[in-house]
């Protein structure tokens, strides 16, 4: 729950002051417009809030300047990229000013030499993917909703997705960032580095704060070369257990995998039917997609013959060559269960890559004693897992107490086990009770003594992550 301060409401005296800033064509204050930022992809509406105000920046400065309007008047500010959370990190939970970040939107320099591209904060992820490719080169972030999502978003939660287990999260992406702070000041960074020993390494420290400690406008993104053999494979199971173990013994062979991403089969029928796709043990498989890439063609064969074998011998059905249908399917699983429930909930727990096998067996042994639907994703090469937890026509006060009382043997496992509540999504809002129940006391009065000496006023994306009293 959100532990709400006392802020001063928006005013047309803000408003004004707001417009002055940004032009009166882009501060927005009518009920019409605010509705559409009631939430993000959050579908429980006792999670909604509407905010006071929208303002859309063109540049860092004037990012800094509205920072500066909601210090002098005690308002809070909410930073919205493109609005793909699922832990209600862009609503505006305790009112005030949401800051829209679509208008910074330029790519500023692609260097193929250096492999380095500066990019504002509002560019979409996949036009930088793309951007990249046609240089031959790689932007190896890809967070699943990188159609839609933007870099600034990416940067703030330290978004992870299919590629994670092979290249790392966003944070391993950026070499730099600039960042208007909590109190209006503009600062770039990090550098464009392969090491550095030189004081605090504070761009990582803004990097997955999830827009508490400053606002991403600004990153010079690391480019890779683009590895010009890649072979997608779908190996079908009709074990979990054996399709998520398969994780531990491709890493020990070294096939060092892009992707290993594993769907139980709930999701398999429900993404298959949301995306008129239907692909080979639709009835009772669980899917396990692998990529493989290289830089050599006899080593793409030679990786995928060894795939083959070892898929085969640790218990797959059918071991198939994939082609787009499969991410089709992929891509569409969150949203495909929204036809079934409109309101559900996605957990993000992160465990030891040798651990997640246990964790989905122990975890779905446990939602059978519950009355809401459970559907399982996995960055099964991570560590990451998505249970995806529907609602369906339970009411209200069962649906709450259910999900509690799963939790709260769900989250002391995860932490036993060495794991965290959260892998990729971050916690915003909604995680806030966990988040501070779970956190060591230490580290957590360490990250709230930050959080108030750069935020005095606690104006910047307030009631997220963690409570300030």
């Amino acid at each position: 729950m959100v532990a709400m301060r006392n802020y001063n409401p928006v005013t047309k005296e803000v408003i004004e002051a707001l417009k002055a800033v940004v032009g009166a064509e882009h501060v927005f204050a009518d009920a019409e417009s605010l509705e559409k930022y009631k939430t993000d992809e959050e579908t429980d509406p006792r999670f909604f809030h509407t905010p006071e105000a929208a303002v859309e920046p063109a540049n860092a400065e004037e990012v800094a300047a509205v920072m500066k309007v909601a210090n002098k008047y005690i308002v809070p500010v909410t930073p919205r990229s493109a609005g793909t959370s699922v832990s209600c990190g862009a609503i505006a939970v305790c009112g005030g000013i949401v800051l829209l970040m679509e208008r910074m939107n330029k790519i500023i320099e692609i260097n193929t030499d250096a492999m380095y591209m500066i990019v504002e904060g509002g560019v979409r992820t996949v036009e930088i993917q793309q951007k990249a490719n046609e240089k031959g080169l790689l932007y190896a972030g890809d967070p699943c909703s990188s159609d839609s999502c933007l870099i600034g978003g990416n940067i703030a939660t330290n978004a992870g997705g299919n590629k994670a287990v092979r290249y790392g999260t966003t944070r391993d992406q950026v070499y730099s960032i600039e960042v208007v702070t909590p109190t209006g000041d503009i600062v770039e960074l990090g550098a464009r580095l392969k090491k550095k020993s030189t004081g605090y390494c504070l761009e990582q420290l803004i990097m997955g704060s999830e827009g508490t400690l400053g606002i991403i406008t600004k990153a010079t993104l690391k480019l890779l070369p683009l590895a010009p053999y890649k072979l997608d494979v779908l190996a079908i199971f009709t074990d979990v257990e054996k399709a998520t173990g398969i994780v531990p013994i491709l890493v020990k062979a070294g096939l060092n995998p892009t992707s290993v991403e594993f769907m139980d089969n709930s999701f398999v029928r429900s993404a298959s039917d949301f995306s008129e796709l239907k692909l080979p043990h639709y009835e009772d498989g669980s899917y396990v997609i692998i990529t493989i890439e290289t830089f050599n063609e006899d080593e793409l064969e030679s990786k995928m013959e060894q795939l083959d074998e070892l898929c085969n011998a640790n218990g797959a059905t059918d071991v198939l060559e994939a082609d787009e249908r499969v991410w089709t399917i992929r891509r569409n699983c969150l949203e495909s269960t929204r036809v079934l429930s409109k309101v559900s909930t996605s957990d993000d727990l992160v465990v030891p890559v040798n651990k997640i096998a246990s964790t989905i067996d122990y975890l779905t042994t446990l939602a059978k004693n519950y009355p809401f639907r459970v559907f399982t994703l996995a960055h099964a090469g991570d560590g990451n897992l998505h249970f995806q937890i529907l609602k369906g026509d339970m009411s209200d006060e069962d649906w709450e107490n259910s999900l509690a009382s799963f939790h709260a043997k769900t989250y002391p496992y995860i932490y036993n086990l060495g794991g965290r509540i959260s892998g990729e999504h971050g916690i915003g809002s909604k995680k806030v009770d966990p988040m501070e129940k779970y956190t060591n006391p230490i580290e957590m009065k360490m990250m709230k003594d930050i959080k108030k000496a750069l935020d005095p006023n606690n104006v910047l994306n307030p009631g997220k992550v963690f409570n300030m009293k």
